[in-house]
């Protein structure tokens, strides 16, 4: 018989070695190193939890961190006091109510809290704060204006928004959508009220079987992470039952805040199971939609929950915010997206950051941006490339960054239109204040030079701006 060549080679183990030595330097491999081991055990509170503990969803939820006097016992004497003074004022000034898992607080580095891009997700500091911009609006996307019944938004012609609660496993403080997620807040006094009620989602299917034209709807909230096992399931099969829906997605940040979920919860993870084998035998698609924004978020455990998604035949995208100082930097999203292949979640989109109060400091100009994606092109493969957006203001949906119509950078002001979408009219987006000259910034404060500023971006014609003219 002749001898099977592959099973005789030897490889020159020297020459292995040599290249291994060798990539090993190489930044190109540096989204390979996830962290592992009992990192959880560097907060005092946390330090004589077992592993089996700290990785059940029940310790996640009942060590969750809802206030700033709990996270100074967690942390023990980790933080100063004037970083306690620094957080308790910028809860104030901040839109979402202060919720963060023990997992997202293990990752912080508490020696240099103040630029840590978990800790600037999660914990608002004052003294990071800035003036909100002139032009902002609560609701910003006017995702109520593109509600026909409470809960859903119906703004592209085959797809619809879902939003079946309206808590999440933790809060970002930067949230699109603070004017109806979570508890209120100092700064947002009265909230949408969107929690889960059978009668309120049966609006929501009613609407969704009358309107044959909608193909695709996303689960989102709050948090799907947040829905029971049986309501994930049953929402799941309602939506799929319908003939003319051919794909759903859950829309999640809980593999990034609370992976541990995904691995202890398996009455959970099982419910997606079936949904998503149901569309299959339906020959429809399920998959899920989640969000990291900075690489530090995607360590050992997180590869494991998405080992067993994997397995499953669970598809994962990922939708990350372009923030200042978690991820702006090049090297920094490079890092993000090909971390995010690594673990097998594809990188989908990239969002310009929304205009949300008390946040001005996670904005980045468009213009730093679009440098970020030149950068990003061409370090992996095309199919793990996100597409950078901007998600209008005042409902005109999400459009390529460089599809503007006009970018005065020097005002900050750029436009777009969205001829599927809203045909015939236009929308702006507007760079953060901080990012300007000194002169256009003081030119802001003015309301006549304001309106003037708009005007001219405006110049060449087309309708008003949605949702905007009242601030002019």
């Amino acid at each position: 018989m002749e001898k099977n060549f592959l099973s005789s080679y030897q490889p020159d183990v020297s020459l292995l070695d040599s290249a291994a030595s060798t990539c090993a330097q190489l930044p190109l491999f540096k989204h390979r190193e996830l962290l592992s081991g009992d990192y959880w055990r560097r907060i005092p509170a946390f330090n004589g939890v077992s592993s089996e503990e700290f990785h059940s969803h029940g310790f996640q939820q009942r060590a969750t961190v809802t206030s700033a006097a709990q996270l100074r016992v967690t942390l023990g004497g980790l933080a100063s006091e004037a970083f306690f003074e620094d957080l308790s004022a910028g809860i104030r000034n901040a839109p979402m109510a202060l919720r963060i898992s023990p997992h997202l607080l293990s990752l912080i580095d508490w020696a240099h809290p103040s630029t840590d891009p978990i800790r600037t997700q999660f914990l608002p500091l004052r003294s990071c704060q800035q003036p909100d911009h002139p032009m902002l609006q609560l609701d910003s996307l006017a995702e109520r204006k593109d509600s026909p019944v409470a809960g859903l938004t119906h703004r592209y012609p085959d797809k619809a928004l879902f939003l079946p609660v309206d808590t999440c496993p933790v809060y970002c403080r930067f949230c699109t959508r603070s004017y109806a997620v979570g508890a209120e807040t100092e700064l947002v006094a009265e909230k949408l009220k969107l929690h889960a009620n059978q009668a309120r989602w049966e609006e929501a299917f009613a609407y969704i079987e009358a309107h044959p034209g909608l193909e695709d709807i996303v689960i989102s909230g709050g948090d799907s992470y947040n829905l029971r096992a049986d309501h994930l399931e049953a929402i799941g099969g309602r939506l799929l039952g319908i003939s003319h829906v051919r794909r759903i997605r859950f829309a999640t940040k809980g593999l990034c805040v609370m992976p541990q979920k995904i691995l202890s919860d398996l009455r959970w993870t099982d419910a997606l199971t079936r949904v998503v084998e149901l569309a299959r035998r339906l020959h429809k698609t399920a998959v899920v939609h989640t969000h990291f924004n900075s690489p530090n978020e995607i360590v050992e455990v997180t590869q494991r929950a998405m080992n067993l998604l994997v397995e499953r035949g669970i598809t994962v995208r990922c939708q990350t915010v372009l923030q200042q100082g978690v991820n702006s930097e090049a090297e920094v999203m490079q890092l993000l997206i090909k971390r995010l292949g690594y673990i097998n979640i594809q990188p989908y989109y990239v969002y310009f950051h929304d205009m949300v109060p008390g946040v001005e400091d996670l904005r980045t100009s468009l213009a730093d941006g679009l440098q970020v994606e030149k950068r990003v092109r061409g370090t992996t493969a095309g199919f793990h490339t996100p597409a950078f957006v901007v998600d209008t203001m005042g409902g005109g949906g999400k459009r390529d960054a460089h599809s503007f119509e006009s970018y005065d950078q020097e005002n900050g002001i750029a436009v777009f239109t969205s001829p599927s979408v809203k045909p015939g009219e236009r929308f702006l987006y507007f760079d953060p204040l901080g990012s300007l000259g000194e002169a256009a910034q003081a030119r802001w404060q003015i309301p006549s030079e304001r309106k003037a500023m708009v005007a001219d971006a405006l110049e060449r014609g087309g309708e008003p701006v949605r949702g905007l003219d009242w601030r002019l």
